[in-house]
């Protein structure tokens, strides 16, 4: 990942050397999710995956502050062909893929309203603050649709099915405090403090080695979805990989050394 990316609808910064913040760019339309935004995230993570370069965690925000991402732009749909519709919704379903699948860490500052989409973009990350006045809803029955961003999936992985069902079944919307009870939010913040709590964790991520919290997020991430006894062995998978790494011998001899840690990701 390079330093000259940029995209349309997304703001993307360097906080740090190894944290990148990417701000969902549209505060005209509430952040809302068009064609160009999917295009735009999953290039994004996209590229990420490929080479993380200096990457080592990304806060994932919405511009302004009210509104983390609307959900879908139904401005930009009306009067869609169903054929549309659909050519669109692929390039949300590889977004969320991409975003799911990012190795680099990805903590979700939820600054304001998240809808529908906005809510499964939340929803992909690996762990989520949030302003206390923000507010979730997966309002799309009311539509006549369903969430189609993941939603079905990961809102029951975070707070268990009977919970998520009927918040998928009625599209009621439910604040931060609830989502922070229901397991979908880690914590619950004022909004001056979000963003500094996020960077913070990403600071504690970033100094971490990084080639140890990439195999622990897959391991985790991919191990919910086999059997324990698999589990285990991928996690030993997971975990091989570190041992012959110039961070792996890094870490002991600093431990040794009282001292802290210079990772290189090598």
């Amino acid at each position: 990942m390079t330093a000259e990316q940029s995209f349309p609808t997304l703001q993307v910064e360097w906080a740090t050397d190894h944290i990148v913040v990417v701000t969902m760019n549209r505060p005209e339309a509430a952040n809302a999710l068009n064609t160009q935004m999917g295009r735009d995230l999953h290039l994004f993570f996209e590229d990420l995956a490929a080479d993380p370069g200096e990457a080592r965690c990304v806060v994932l925000t919405g511009a302004g502050e009210r509104h983390f991402c609307a959900g879908g732009d139904l401005v930009e749909r009306t009067g869609m062909s169903d054929a549309a519709w659909q050519r669109q919704h692929a390039v949300f379903e590889r977004m969320v893929r991409a975003i799911l699948d990012c190795p680099v860490p990805v903590i979700g500052a939820v600054n304001g309203a998240a809808f529908g989409g906005g809510c499964e973009i939340a929803a992909c990350c690996d762990f989520l603050y949030a302003s206390d006045d923000a507010r979730f809803a997966l309002p799309e029955v009311r539509l006549g649709i369903m969430p189609g961003g993941g939603g079905t999936q990961t809102l029951p992985r975070a707070m268990g099915e009977r919970r998520a069902k009927e918040l998928i079944l009625t599209g009621r919307p439910f604040d931060a405090a609830q989502a922070m009870e229901w397991g979908l939010v880690n914590a619950v913040h004022p909004p001056a403090g979000l963003m500094k709590a996020a960077l913070e964790t990403a600071e504690t991520i970033a100094g971490n080695g990084p080639i140890s919290v990439r195999q622990a997020k897959q391991s985790v991430h991919r191990g919910l979805q086999m059997s324990l006894r698999d589990g285990l062995a991928f996690e030993i998978e997971c975990y091989n990989r570190m041992v012959p790494t110039e961070d792996r011998h890094e870490g002991t001899l600093a431990f040794r050394e009282k001292r802290r840690p210079n990772f290189q990701g090598r």
